[in-house]
């Protein structure tokens, strides 16, 4: 009789949930609705709508966080991540680096053109006094072969965002990956964390 206890193991876990420092359990739509919330305040702002996703390999599996950012230039922004676990080791560049951008593009897709002229018709009046809303996606990778592992992707990347009709943005600038994202990739996904609890060693 096999007395070894039976080692826990993850599954894939795909939120399709938003939170931030203050809510959790945000819908896209309310991500969206939070956003033209904070663009009313201040319709005169310019603003970037920035999204972008960073991962980071841990035992067992690699932890990818998207974060979805408002950004008020000069007067502060609104930010929420969502995070995708998969249970296995990510060993190549290319395959995270694809698989960042593939993330960022799935949500991406929900702000469709309806939604997107949603933001920009909050500061359409105000257009000639400075008022402006533009959209990017962060790319965590750069051009320079010499810091850069993944510079020989970026030309690829870049052009999957452009055909989205999106802006892309490459290190050193791609900060919502590189910073915000990864301030939460680095921590280890564990079975409790957001409730989620191990039945019968299966999540």
């Amino acid at each position: 009789m096999n007395l070894m206890k039976k080692r826990p193991y993850l599954t894939m876990i795909h939120d399709l949930e938003f939170r931030n420092t203050t809510e959790k359990g945000l819908s896209l739509e309310k991500v969206h609705e939070r956003i033209l919330h904070f663009m009313r305040l201040d319709p005169k702002a310019e603003y970037k709508f920035i999204i972008g996703t960073d991962c980071q390999v841990h035992t067992g599996h690699t932890k990818f966080i998207t974060g979805v950012v408002i950004q008020r230039m000069g007067k502060g922004a609104w930010a929420c991540y969502r995070q995708v676990i998969i249970p296995r080791t990510f060993s190549s560049i290319k395959e995270k680096l694809s698989t960042e951008t593939s993330y960022s593009e799935e949500i991406a897709l929900f702000f469709n053109e309806q939604r997107r002229s949603e933001m920009e018709d909050i500061v359409l009046p105000f257009v000639y006094q400075g008022a402006s809303v533009e959209m990017f996606i962060h790319i965590d990778a750069g051009t320079d072969k010499l810091k850069n592992k993944t510079a020989m992707f970026v030309e690829e990347m870049v052009r999957r965002v452009e055909s989205m009709g999106m802006v892309p943005i490459i290190k050193p600038d791609s900060y919502v990956a590189s910073s915000y994202a990864n301030r939460f990739s680095k921590k280890p996904y564990h079975p409790t964390e957001a409730g989620i609890t191990l039945s019968n060693g299966i999540l």
